[in-house]
């Protein structure tokens, strides 16, 4: 994060969700690049110009070596290929990184619950999934693979506790994180459109590192005291927030940088329909 001063920290509203994103240990930019790629990119044709994804990155600290760094290491791995654009370049998916990413974008934009859920499954065995408790996984019905053995049923106050009071530490961490980001973007108000772009990509690899990598947490068995409660639709709802103001910045132009073409119909699908260009 060279070049900025202790004033520029101080005045700018993303610079909390900066310094956290820096903080653990080095950051994985390909991985960054790889939530752009789902975010602002495979909706708008599907390429990016390098000066354009290199301004998106810049905002959120990250050098311009870093970017080149990242989008050899996704190149040389076959999840990318770069094709040039008169005295520029551009990258794209490969078919390759196209099989990859598309199951991890469904889940990343799947539609909150509108619902408490009814009925649960209790299931043991290999193939299970969903929060570990009592020598098995618990999830809502219908998330929880047939492993052999399950059992459906409701939860009474007292189980739900004890499925909140299960969540790994790591776990909570990765939850508690996720609000803090949230409560943070919420003071934004109202911003310009590359900030409100750099915001929606920090908010969506956020979430994106949570939801691939740990079972769902409905609001059902959050802990008491966490807040917000219903994690997923306090997403949606920002991402519905920041997302005009995103498009925005993908339609504009530069003299050093086209417009992106316009939002396909799979935009309107993210978080449950309500999305607006």
């Amino acid at each position: 994060m060279r070049g900025k001063t202790v004033n520029d920290l101080l005045m700018d509203p993303l610079s909390p969700l900066i310094e956290r994103l820096h903080a653990h240990g080095r950051l994985r930019v390909w991985s960054l690049v790889i939530t752009v790629f789902g975010d602002s990119v495979q909706h708008r044709g599907g390429q990016i110009a390098t000066v354009r994804l290199g301004r998106l990155l810049g905002r959120l600290g990250i050098e311009t070596g870093a970017v080149r760094t990242a989008l050899s290491r996704l190149s040389r791995d076959g999840w990318v290929i770069s094709e040039r654009q008169g005295r520029t370049s551009a990258y794209r998916l490969t078919p390759l990184g196209m099989e990859r990413f598309t199951p991890a974008t469904q889940r990343i934009y799947a539609a909150p619950r509108r619902d408490p859920v009814s009925v649960w499954t209790f299931a043991s065995g290999p193939q299970a999934q969903g929060i570990a408790i009592a020598g098995g996984r618990i999830g809502p019905a219908g998330s929880v693979p047939d492993s052999g053995f399950s059992i459906n049923g409701t939860l009474s106050a007292e189980a739900r506790a004890a499925v909140a009071a299960a969540l790994p530490d790591e776990h909570l961490a990765a939850l508690r994180g996720l609000a803090t980001d949230l409560f943070a973007l919420e003071e934004l108000g109202r911003t310009d459109a590359l900030t409100a772009a750099a915001a929606r990509t920090l908010l969506i690899h956020r979430w994106r590192r949570l939801v691939l990598r740990w079972p769902e947490v409905p609001a059902d068995v959050m802990p008491a005291d966490f807040a917000p409660r219903d994690l997923h639709g306090a997403v949606a709802a920002l991402y519905h927030r920041l997302s005009p103001r995103s498009e925005a910045w993908l339609d504009s132009a530069e003299p050093d940088m086209a417009p992106m073409p316009p939002a396909d119909a799979r935009f309107a699908l993210r978080f449950g329909g309500r999305q607006e260009p």
